[in-house]
């Protein structure tokens, strides 16, 4: 293996012209595929419902209970906002109807709407009242209410928005029925086809729009005070935020990479070599995703700043060594042949590790993981091949021109300037004296930072609060994050409105299982139904919560069918409302009165009713933890005790907290996995190129301590175990072994020259060290600037990467030797005469 590295190295040195103009070819062939990079995710795809008993109840749920019809086409909403003025007043009504005049005379909102209606909005009923006829046409609409006096204006208000009217849907929940006044309202058009529809889909599925739907958004955007926050504003807000992203978070990495490049090589022409080589490496990595057609998704923002840390550290250890390697008399070819060959396998092993740490996630049920994982995967491999090749063969061809005009060359590795190279040794001078000390202190902090696995918080993903600090908002120019009109009008909408289209809404569903004809079991309906209604979490408009449960329906019923009406009557005994015997003949009597109605919240299974349904409506703003915690708790006051009911609260939140519990349980399966993986490779690897399967195993042995460590920080930080969060847990596999590598195999390399333990500790420690040092700070400066994102996701992601970055670097330096110390001592074969780590006689023979 050493023999085939060496010969590679000695050609891309011999021949570095060569090799330069063959790379940058085959960097245009292989770049031309960003032209068809896929800027889209399939995150929400794949098989992202697990196996839990939520995840059950809900299939339960969908195949006993008859669902509404969602085949009469999709509404679109238009909002009308005036903070200072009255929304229900003659002139804004008439705005709203001129606006839907407009609208109208687009030809993709004409053929999407039926010839009359298609239109509710307050202003359309108030003007139908007072031209006299429900069929008014649009322009007698107008008419009539131009025609009409402020007070009749007023008064017809009044009657059409009087309380129990469905008009009041049109209304913010705060709005008072039967007055006259309110800030906000919203008219909703409802298109033919489903095909046509979107702009209503505030907190469900999202839409991409259409020519009808984009009418609506561009005829909004020139009137003051409507607005949409459908498709068309959302993509804009996108576009935004993409842009915001890059501007303020890019920049601010490429920043921090050039400082510590600055520091680390204190060369303009190594900055700007390496730098070449970190550029083709992101190009490398976008450009293959683009051929194999792999969508890109968040790879397009964690990808580059990853991709970029990894490969700066490359550089880093290539320059580094070759500039160690480098003698008073030499020239340049020899000693970078020398210094490629003697990093390549670190960094091959390295690129390998990483990859498997990475690869592991493709077993992950999330596509939007799995296609990251692909995706930075491809940059590793695309970043090794780029400095084993380009970077030392350009580095060649750069030197050797500046030395023919005069410049010397020759510079000092950052490990052993007289800053850095003190506190560098020390790791390799606490393994020469307190070794044990070392090693039991340091396993005994990872096992109790390990213990916070169990209480770390699990999560989907973090929601944010939709706020952006202040000083982002007030950098200057391009750097500064604006908070698009989007993101405020979506935040008005969902503290105030549900979604027009019903299987947009949000709500969360309480399944009742058990005996549910004992005649109890519609008061424990009711007493969770009490419970929620005290919840912030639940959406209520002017006090009232619009539930859906087999009381609500019954009352609906009873209220439309005397002979129904009797028989619910009859079974209430105590004049509460709510039946409380012969349950199972008051079901019958519904099905037999109102089956469509009743299969909504009744389940009868061959001729046996064997559950009950509530569902329950959640505040669009409201957050996920919350309502999980809300509606267990709604559950639990529906359950009665012993084993005669059971409740499970059924909805996006809790579904989603069960799996996020459960992906945990695959990650550490996964993380598991991973580490087996590194540490049979290693092993094997060592085995081969040093003699020493157990080296490898000691290699391993930090990563452990890292993931321990990191799981600490994380408890620390109450940072919570999410999709991106649960990345990590490999990238610390992928990333951190990186460190222990490249000291272990500089370790086995010097010990291998005169068998000194301590010396070789002394140089892998300050010269590889050095070139760990440059890397740590370029990659936690990188990763650092995921902090100035407002994602919450962002954050947590680049901050525990921090964290597990800046610990492997400690534990590389300050642990390790310990462990390549003791190894030494009593598993390696020293030879004869040589001195242990610790200045004691040789150690055994394997």
């Amino acid at each position: 293996m050493k023999g085939l590295f060496e010969k590679s190295a000695r050609f891309v040195t011999d021949h570095n012209r060569i090799v330069v103009l063959v790379m940058l070819l085959l960097t245009a062939g292989v770049g031309s595929g960003v032209t068809q990079l896929q800027m889209g995710s399939t995150a929400g795809g794949g098989d992202a419902v697990g196996d839990t008993t939520v995840a059950q109840k809900q299939s339960y749920i969908q195949s006993h209970y008859a669902q509404r019809n969602d085949s009469g086409g999709r509404p679109a909403a238009v909002y009308v906002r005036d903070p200072d003025g009255n929304v229900l007043s003659k002139r804004s009504l008439l705005d709203s109807l001129r606006y839907q005049r407009a609208v109208r005379d687009n030809e993709s909102v004409a053929a999407a709407l039926p010839d009359r209606g298609g239109v509710v909005g307050v202003s359309n009923l108030v003007a139908k009242r007072l031209a006299g006829s429900q069929s008014a046409s649009l322009a007698d609409q107008i008419s009539a209410l131009e025609s009409a006096s402020e007070s009749e204006v007023r008064a017809t208000v009044k009657r059409t928005l009087s309380k129990g009217s469905p008009a009041l849907d049109l209304l913010p929940k705060e709005y008072d029925p039967g007055t006259a006044s309110a800030t906000s309202r919203r008219m909703v058009f409802q298109f033919r086809s489903a095909g046509e529809g979107g702009d209503g889909g505030e907190s469900g599925r999202r839409f991409a729009g259409t020519p009808a739907t984009r009418a609506l958004y561009e005829q909004a955007d020139g009137v003051e005070t409507h607005f949409t926050i459908g498709p068309h504003a959302r993509t804009v807000s996108n576009e935004q935020f993409q842009q915001d992203l890059f501007e303020l978070v890019l920049p601010a990495a490429l920043v921090a990479i050039l400082a510590v490049l600055a520091f680390s090589y204190r060369d303009l022409a190594d900055v700007i070599v390496g730098f070449v080589g970190v550029v083709l490496s992101v190009v490398w990595m976008f450009g293959i995703l683009g051929w194999l057609e792999i969508p890109a998704g968040v790879t397009l923002i964690i990808g580059p700043v990853l991709i970029v840390g990894l490969s700066v550290d490359y550089g880093l250890h290539v320059f580094m060594r070759y500039r160690e390697e480098r003698g008073e008399d030499e020239g340049i070819r020899e000693p970078m042949t020398r210094a490629l060959s003697s990093v390549a396998v670190a960094v091959g092993l390295v690129t390998v590790t990483t990859a498997v740490g990475f690869l592991s996630n493709v077993t992950n049920e999330f596509d939007l993981i799995k296609d990251l994982a692909v995706g930075i995967t491809l940059g590793v491999a695309s970043a090794f091949v780029i400095f084993v090749t380009v970077v030392p063969a350009l580095k060649v061809s750069v030197d050797g021109l500046l030395e023919r005009v005069g410049f010397d060359r020759r510079k000092q590795p950052l490990g052993k300037t007289r800053l850095l190279e003190p506190p560098l040794a020390s790791g390799a001078d606490l393994a020469r004296k307190a070794a044990p000390v070392v090693i039991v202190l340091a396993l005994v902090a990872g096992a109790a930072s390990g213990l916070a696995w169990t209480e770390l918080d699990r999560k989907a993903f973090q929601q944010g609060d939709g706020d952006v600090a202040e000083w982002k908002q007030d950098l200057p120019g391009p750097l500064a994050w604006e908070t698009t009109a989007y993101d405020r009008d979506s935040e008005f909408v969902n503290e105030r409105y549900r979604s027009p289209d019903e299987s947009d809404r949000r709500t969360s569903q309480i399944l009742v299982e058990g005996d549910v004809t004992d005649p109890r079991t519609l008061e424990r309906l009711q007493s969770g139904r009490e419970r929620a209604a005290e919840s912030e979490a639940v959406f209520e408009r002017a006090g009232e919560v619009p539930f859906v449960s087999p009381v609500t329906v019954m009352e609906s019923v009873a209220a439309r069918n005397d002979a129904f009406a009797e028989t619910f009557r009859e079974a209430d005994t105590d004049g509460d409302g709510v039946p409380d015997r012969n349950l199972d003949a008051v079901y019958a009597a519904l099905y037999d009165t109102a089956p469509e109605r009743a299969s909504r919240v009744v389940e009868r299974t061959d001729g046996e009713f064997r559950s009950l349904r509530m569902v329950v409506p959640i505040q669009p703003d409201a957050k996920y933890e919350t309502q999980a915690d809300e509606m267990r708790a709604v559950a639990a006051a529906v359950e009665s005790d012993g084993d005669a009911l059971t409740a499970t609260a059924v909805g996006p939140a809790t579904v989603s907290e069960a799996e996020s519990a459960q992906t945990a349980d695959s990650i550490l399966t996964t993380l598991v996995v991973a580490l087996l993986a590194v540490f049979v490779m290693l092993m094997a690897v060592y085995r081969i190129a040093e003699g020493s399967a157990t080296l490898g195993a000691i290699t391993v042995v930090p990563i452990a301590l890292v993931t321990a460590f990191v799981v600490g920080g994380m408890y620390l930080l109450d940072i919570p175990l999410t999709l991106f969060t649960s990345l990590l847990m490999s990238l610390v596999v992928g990333l951190g072994i990186d460190y222990n590598i490249h000291i272990s195999d500089r370790f086995a390399r010097e010990l291998s020259r005169d068998g000194d333990a301590y010396r070789a500790l002394r140089e892998a420690v300050t010269g590889t060290g050095g070139a760990l040092f440059g890397s740590t700070l370029t990659s936690t400066g990188a990763f650092s600037a995921l902090l100035l994102a407002p994602s919450p996701q962002l954050r947590s992601f680049g901050a525990l990467v921090v964290l597990a970055l800046s610990l492997s670097f400690v534990v590389s330096i300050f642990v390790l030797p310990s462990l390549l110390s003791v190894w030494t001592r009593y598993v390696h074969a020293t030879p004869e005469g040589a001195s242990s780590p610790t200045g004691a006689p040789a150690g055994r023979q394997d």
